[in-house]
């Protein structure tokens, strides 16, 4: 009997330091998503400003092509290789 009181305890001990750090992620993903957004915000203000200040700049224009051969997207998981 005392073995069964012993593993409830445990299971309870368990649950509570599972609920905490579920709690911790779940402020820290809120905290990070704010930023992210605002970051975006940011950028957006920026590249208004910059398109306003020298719109020929064909990188100020999101609707030109890329030049082929130019840089490309490369992933961070393949720089850590």
């Amino acid at each position: 009997m005392t073995l069964h009181w012993l593993l409830t305890g445990l299971a309870v001990v368990v649950a509570v330091v599972a609920l905490a750090r579920a709690r911790r992620a779940t402020k820290r993903l809120e905290r990070l998503t704010e930023t992210y957004w605002e970051l975006r915000y940011d950028h957006g203000q920026l590249r208004a400003r910059v398109n306003k200040l020298d719109p020929e700049t064909p990188a100020a224009r999101p609707d030109t092509p890329a030049k082929p051969g130019g840089s490309n997207f490369v992933p961070l998981s393949s720089l850590k290789r």
